[in-house]
């Protein structure tokens, strides 16, 4: 009973850091600066140049039903922040590959004041943002959730995403 209780923990772990980092750059944007020399560097509040947030919802969108890949960047799968990575790199903004990295760009928004195309992030495992997606209007947001295994639009107002939430950025 033990080792089927540290098996199912383990495989529990495995899921909810689908978000991992890989480093790699989206393609295709191929030559993007490294985040720490990129223009909108964590030490400034705004995001130069930013896409419309209608352009960062559509791109976003287009996306629903390409299946989760933990470590995927690109439209053959996505974690969550592969997801944010890419969709951004396909308007011209370079951002961090990780959740805790993509936290720290653009500049906090409260709840009510969430729009569209602003970044929520959720802490799922622990009290740390682990998860991340985009706002794409009303109470929605577009993710790539581990579990069912495709990007999808959801609520995040939903009970479950509700409790989570522990930041919304706003890149434009």
């Amino acid at each position: 009973m033990g080792l089927v209780r540290l098996v199912t923990a383990v495989a529990i772990a495995v899921l909810a850091a689908g978000c991992a980092s890989s480093g790699a750059v989206p393609r295709p944007f191929p030559g993007a600066p490294d985040a720490r020399d990129a223009p909108n560097a964590p030490d400034a509040p705004d995001v130069p140049n930013a896409p419309s947030r209608a352009a960062v919802v559509e791109t976003a969108l287009a996306l629903r039903g390409v299946p989760y890949r933990n470590g995927g960047n690109d439209p053959k799968g996505f974690d969550c922040s592969g997801l944010v990575q890419y969709v951004f790199a396909q308007h011209g903004i370079a951002l961090p590959r990780g959740v805790r990295e993509q936290l720290q760009y653009g500049r906090e928004v409260r709840l009510a004041g969430v729009e569209r195309g602003d970044l929520i992030f959720f802490a799922i495992t622990s009290k740390e943002p682990s998860h991340v997606g985009v706002a794409v209007g009303g109470d929605e947001f577009v993710h790539a959730p581990s579990s069912r295994g495709v990007v999808r639009v959801e609520k995040f107002s939903a009970p479950y995403w509700a409790r989570r939430i522990v930041a919304i950025r706003r890149m434009q």
